[in-house]
């Protein structure tokens, strides 16, 4: 279980995080709504060990995020963080080397799904392209946790089907899966869980069933979000 314990973030005078409590069982897919500035990527990169929370805690299966978390905890960035004079083969060796989940096997099938060449240089690879080796980095690992920010931005049509097939395929190991996006009609089908912050603020969540109550996810997104204001809510949880 991913847990969140009042969980704040500031950086100098601009609040990221504030005072969010949430926990998501084990072998959910959790969608991370919100507008941009909503606080989806910085609570991913705490999750991750990427940075520490002001005030708060954050857990995974009952353990503090840290060194033994990172080796349990998968995470896709938006940005790239390759050098561009590595070639895609040379990726996979650097995981390897460093994530001893890391399974080359199933990186090379990853890579043939999604049409990329190992011998591909960094430099010669359009962002749809780097975004698709990302995601298969990310799930070529066995990780507990795979969180993925903003998956499906800036790729085509076919790269999103793509994309979508693969992380579903990664679930059904029983891995718990975080995914932040805009475009919630076209992860409508995959999630059981969903998250709305608003300005760092814990708006909704919940069983997703349960909180759209006969309503589309899309409808709902525009029904939290269209409003200027919008006061938090509790937690809705199954055991409430």
């Amino acid at each position: 279980m991913l847990e969140l314990r009042n969980v704040t973030k500031k950086y100098l005078r601009r609040t990221a995080l504030d005072d969010v409590s949430l926990a998501i069982e084990s072998g959910k897919t959790c969608l991370l709504l919100g507008p941009n500035g909503s606080g989806k990527t910085t609570m991913m990169k705490m999750i991750a060990g990427l940075c520490r929370p002001t005030s708060g805690e954050i857990t995974f299966d009952g353990m503090p995020i840290g060194v033994s978390s990172k080796a349990r905890i998968a995470y896709m960035p938006t940005e790239n963080y390759f050098y561009s004079y590595m070639k895609v083969k040379d990726i996979g060796r650097y995981y390897a080397d460093f994530f001893k989940d890391f399974n080359p096997a199933a990186f090379d099938r990853l890579l043939d799904d999604m049409e990329l060449d190992k011998e591909d240089s960094i430099r010669q690879l359009s962002s749809g392209m780097a975004a698709k080796l990302r995601l298969s980095l990310t799930l070529s690992r066995n990780a507990g946790l795979m969180m993925f920010d903003e998956p499906l931005n800036g790729v085509d049509i076919l790269t999103r089907t793509q994309t979508i097939n693969a992380i579903l395929a990664g679930r059904e190991a029983g891995r718990s899966m975080l995914i932040s996006t805009h475009l919630v009609d076209e992860l409508e089908d995959v999630v059981d869980y969903t998250v709305f912050l608003k300005k760092g603020k814990l708006i909704m969540a919940g069983d997703k069933k349960e909180i759209c109550a006969g309503r589309t996810l899309k409808d709902l997104y525009l029904e939290v979000y269209g409003h200027i204001s919008q006061e938090p809510v509790e937690e809705v949880r199954k055991d409430a």
